[in-house]
């Protein structure tokens, strides 16, 4: 079962930047489709980006697109979401999820497709 741990959240003034880390353990790295998610208050959990097993394929919410990045390195068993230029309503809690036993180019985007999250870390864009 894999275990996963978020971390780079914080505090970020408008027009900043941040870069979010996922490290799972368990299985090995690759093995893994990942996906970021976030939860405003009050709001429901979305995907913002995925990124395949491969690294080849990947996704970003079209508010994100050209403002967040997703990418994976195998060697450092770490995915990574590069955030730019953030706005005040990108605030919220940003959680990593995983799944395994997928194909190597399969993006996965909805809630229910992840079998593991972590405990998510928060992100506060003031304006």
């Amino acid at each position: 079962q894999a275990q996963l741990v978020e971390s780079g959240g914080g505090l970020v003034q408008a027009g900043g930047s941040l870069r979010l880390s996922c490290a799972p353990s368990g299985r090995t790295f690759s093995s893994y489709a990942i996906g970021w998610f976030r939860q405003a208050p009050g709001k429901e959990r979305e995907c913002v980006a995925a990124i395949s097993r491969s690294g080849s394929r990947t996704y970003a919410a079209t508010s994100m697109k050209g403002r967040f990045t997703i990418s994976r390195d195998n060697a450092k068993n770490t995915v990574y979401l590069q955030m730019n230029s953030l706005k005040p309503e990108d605030t919220a809690v940003y959680y990593c999820a995983a799944r395994d036993n997928i194909g190597q180019t399969i993006v996965l985007v909805t809630i229910g497709q992840y079998d593991y999250w972590g405990q998510g870390t928060q992100v506060t864009v003031s304006s």
